[in-house]
């Protein structure tokens, strides 16, 4: 995962960017101001920033509409043997978003494919530890870690689109040249919301929703950033087409694991001074027995 400062400006591009809205299959009446420029909204994600220490791993336990959420049972919504095509923004958001998602395909006989857009070069500025061409090697090798981790590896083949961090959207032309090269008819694909707070989170959402839609593919849409800025029942979430999947404990405990090997996120960088990318509220957030996935069947 890139890092997320209170304004969101890890890369200085982000401010300056203009885009349009493509049609992305966004589940949901919500409209989402883009063009908002005040204190309290982003250019790019609105006024889904974020910031500060997020809504509390308690809020969302609490919450009932959480519990009552349909299932997604693995067995049933994917046929076994069907190839699964999982995309991360940055080496890690396939784990912090989908590592139980990962395990129960794996489980199921699904062939799975993790392409990572970018390769997470841009997570820390400045640093002498942890300079781009390093992130380059380092992040993908923690991801590899991480799918050891979760007893996967040897089911998942991983390959990089090499767009540049913090900068998705304004490459989503070679992104959609690369998915046609990649995808094929009858994939599953699996990508972050499409409103999901973090910029790349949210390229990469719309430009993988809308692929799926012009091609008639089943699409999944992972909440990872928006269990911090978001809160119970907010009205910016389409709950109305999420699907609930429940971990095991030995699951939940494999996800606790692979989120450890990711080092370079969770550890303060010494060169600079700056706190983890992940911080400890942002793990415990994440690491819940349930994993939460937007989707609407094909009309």
């Amino acid at each position: 995962m890139a890092t997320v400062t209170t304004n969101m400006s890890e890369h200085p591009a982000w401010s300056d960017l203009t885009f349009s809205v493509n049609d992305a299959e966004v589940c949901t009446d919500t409209v989402t101001d883009y063009t908002a420029t005040s204190e309290h909204n982003h250019p790019i994600v609105g006024d889904r920033v974020i910031e500060g220490d997020g809504t509390s791993q308690d809020a969302w336990q609490n919450w009932q509409g959480l519990q009552d959420l349909p299932r997604l049972n693995i067995a049933q919504n994917f046929l076994p043997h069907q190839r699964v095509c999982v995309f991360a923004p940055h080496p890690d958001d396939e784990i912090l978003g989908c590592a139980g998602m990962l395990q129960q395909l794996a489980a199921n006989g699904n062939p799975i494919i993790l392409i990572h857009v970018t390769n997470g070069t841009q997570s820390h500025p400045d640093s002498q530890i942890y300079p781009p061409q390093k992130l380059n090697v380092i992040r993908p090798q923690e991801s590899l870690a991480a799918l050891k981790a979760l007893g996967i590896a040897q089911q998942v083949t991983t390959m990089t689109l090499g767009l540049k961090d913090g900068d998705v959207f304004a490459q989503q032309a070679p992104f959609n040249e690369k998915l046609a090269a990649i995808i094929q008819p009858d994939d599953v694909l699996v990508t972050p919301f499409v409103h999901d707070g973090h910029p790349d989170h949210e390229a990469t959402g719309q430009v993988v929703s809308a692929f799926a839609k012009q091609h008639n593919l089943a699409c999944y849409q992972a909440l990872i950033w928006a269990w911090h800025w978001a809160k119970p029942d907010d009205s910016r979430i389409p709950w109305h087409c999420a699907l609930r999947l429940d971990l095991t404990a030995e699951q939940l405990q494999r996800k606790t694991q692979a989120i450890a090997c990711f080092k370079s996120q969770i550890t303060v960088d010494e060169s600079t001074g700056n706190p983890p990318i992940l911080s400890a509220q942002a793990i415990a957030r994440i690491s819940q027995l349930w994993e939460v996935y937007l989707y609407e069947p094909h009309v």
